[in-house]
């Protein structure tokens, strides 16, 4: 029986209007951004499907959109559909970040960043570029790499800086594996990025390393 058959206050569409969104199930919610079934189930059926798939509502909006795609019943729209929303949510967190003083508001960088990277399958290493201010004038992701690690190049750094006119950065990668704690390597490159960029008078102000459950500052270890 497909849901618009179901008995009106059974339906999501209908249970979101008379109850508001956070009395929904997980299920409910993807159901509603799948907007029907396929292959013979109806959207909830899909959705409580991919929540198993992915191992939860995370791992549904971390999964990329070639993952969603092989889905049995999930097609190119709903596979976009979802991928909008996640790159949505990452853009309110953006925003956010962007409206203060990014040293002041470090909460609010690391709640993006870790939104943003924690569930690559990949090491990405990115640089936020700041105004004398401290405020954003770019975020680039600059390397990606295997699983083990991401090629940093200094030159393209600064080179970065220079062409945004950049007065300092920070500099952000995850680690795949989950775990955040900064390896020698990751210490190593930001102080060989910190000596390349004092040449052209841009600072080093801090380096995020992003994991699964928490993003660690080498500025607090005292790492610099």
């Amino acid at each position: 029986m497909t849901i618009k058959n179901w008995p009106e206050m059974e339906r999501p569409r209908e249970r979101l209007f008379d109850l508001g969104a956070k009395h929904l199930s997980d299920a409910e919610l993807v159901a509603l951004l799948l907007g029907s079934g396929g292959a013979g189930r109806s959207a909830l059926d899909l959705a409580r499907d991919m929540l198993r798939r992915f191992d939860g509502i995370a791992g549904v909006l971390s999964a990329d959109i070639g993952q969603i795609s092989e889905v049995p019943g999930i097609g190119p729209a709903k596979a976009a559909s979802l991928a909008a929303l996640r790159e949505l949510g990452h853009r309110q967190l953006y925003a956010d970040m962007c409206k203060r003083d990014v040293l002041k508001g470090s909460h609010a960088t690391r709640e993006y960043l870790r939104a943003r990277f924690r569930y690559c399958k990949n090491e990405i290493f990115s640089c936020i570029f700041l105004t004398n201010q401290h405020h954003i004038l770019r975020l680039d992701e600059l390397f990606q790499g295997t699983i083990n690690g991401a090629a940093v190049y200094p030159r393209e750094v600064v080179e970065r800086c220079l062409s945004y006119n950049a007065a300092a950065v920070i500099l952000a990668h995850n680690h795949p594996s989950g775990i955040a704690e900064p390896s020698q390597a990751d210490v190593a490159i930001t102080r060989k990025l910190r000596v390349a960029l004092e040449t052209i008078d841009v600072r080093v102000l801090d380096h995020f390393i992003v994991g699964s459950s928490q993003v660690v500052s080498l500025a607090e270890r005292g790492l610099m």
